[in-house]
């Protein structure tokens, strides 16, 4: 996955993008594009889309600090980074919204679930603490859930821009 100068610049303004939209969203508790930009950019990136999110990744630990928090950004994000690897390439073009809808959906709602382990590796949470952990973070869940449910209708138009610019390049 060599990068040329060319991509390490746009994939470097594509994390920070990814960063500015968090802080500016950061008033509405689990409501941001991240989900959005993942999904996007993997689809037009692919391998190379974990440029973006991991300079996101790190952006975010840089400005808002490297604590137990952050950890599971390391792998949360890769998840669904990976989830949309998965996916067929050519898909429909009357599949694709609701499938990148409903992906990026299900990564909100199951955040907290997939943020669990690492809070209970860190923090030496038991199965049971765990899950009332988990429990305890659900109305957050559908929260973030339903909010990358509608903000992934951006999905589509984020792809077709940024197939755009690849093509108008070359």
């Amino acid at each position: 996955m060599k990068l040329t100068i060319r991509e390490t610049a746009i994939f470097g303004m594509l994390g920070a993008v990814m960063y500015a939209s968090k802080m500016v969203m950061e008033f509405l508790p689990n409501v941001h594009l991240l989900g959005v930009f993942t999904v996007a950019f993997t689809v037009v990136y692919r391998k190379k889309a974990l440029y973006p999110i991991y300079t996101y990744v790190i952006l975010n630990g840089i400005f808002c600090g490297f604590a137990a928090w952050w950890i599971p950004y390391l792998y949360i994000w890769t998840i669904l980074w990976g989830a949309v690897m998965l996916l067929p390439k050519e898909m429909p073009k009357k599949a694709q919204m609701i499938v990148y809808m409903a992906v990026c959906a299900a990564h909100g709602f199951l955040f907290g679930t997939l943020y669990a382990p690492m809070q209970a590796v860190l923090f030496g949470f038991s199965f049971q603490q765990m899950t009332a952990w988990i429990i305890a973070g659900l109305p957050w869940d559908c929260i973030h859930g339903i909010s990358n449910f509608f903000s992934a209708i951006l999905i589509v138009p984020i792809i077709s821009a940024l197939r755009l610019a690849e093509e108008s390049h070359y």
